[in-house]
């Protein structure tokens, strides 16, 4: 499964390269779907060891730091940005920073320090879909003031932002309700926006991260 998230980072960079951000942007959701499930299947099998977490580390850099770096910088130089394209590898740069520090922070195994590699990739990766099959929205991804604050944004990577891991001890309400109505605030916002919702997911969780650790 981790190497099935490396191969969709891949494929994705050659669409990108040839145009087709909007099929890039479904293989990023591929490989999130990918990159949840083999943690999730190691702990199941009892098979996570260090080698996994190397191996998941590589393939995110690529999937989820090379891939939206790259998306971002072909749609600045599309636009006629010329060299200041270039600044989106900031965001390959932010996400290496990321992973790596994420793999020897103590502090980050109940809970993440800084937005998630994959989460800020998500956020990328709705814009081509938004400007694919919700032509309304098409403007943001045409825009160079948007690609650039997607660079800006993706410095919450490497913030010191407490937010929730959806890591569940058990599944009881009272425990847990932050996350239940997170994630079915979250589905309601999908049913209705569509593509259009996930920046406004991706906001919300910070949101509701915040006020959850600094509740009275």
């Amino acid at each position: 499964m981790t190497c099935g998230n490396l191969l969709c980072g891949c494929i994705g960079l050659v669409m990108t390269l040839r145009g087709h951000s909007d099929t890039a942007a479904w293989l990023i959701l591929l490989a999130g779907v990918l990159d949840f499930g083999d943690g999730f299947v190691a702990r199941l099998v009892h098979a996570s060891g260090p080698f996994g977490k190397e191996l998941d580390s590589l393939a995110d850099v690529v999937t989820f730091g090379v891939l939206p770096a790259t998306m971002v910088y072909q749609a600045l130089w599309s636009l006629g940005m010329g060299n200041w394209s270039y600044l989106a590898f900031t965001i390959a740069v932010l996400a290496a920073l990321r992973l790596a520090n994420f793999n020897i922070d103590t502090r980050q195994s109940d809970q993440f320090i800084g937005l998630p590699v994959p989460a800020n990739t998500i956020f990328i990766a709705a814009f081509p879909l938004m400007a694919y099959y919700q032509p309304q929205f098409a403007f943001l991804w045409q825009n160079p003031i948007t690609l650039f604050l997607l660079i800006v944004f993706s410095f919450m990577m490497v913030a010191e932002l407490p937010l929730l891991a959806f890591k569940f001890k058990s599944f009881g309400w009272r425990e847990n309700r932050i996350k239940f109505s997170f994630l079915i605030g979250s589905a309601f916002l999908l049913l209705f926006l569509h593509f259009a919702a996930v920046p406004l997911v991706i906001a919300l969780y910070i949101l509701i991260s915040y006020f959850a650790k600094n509740k009275p």
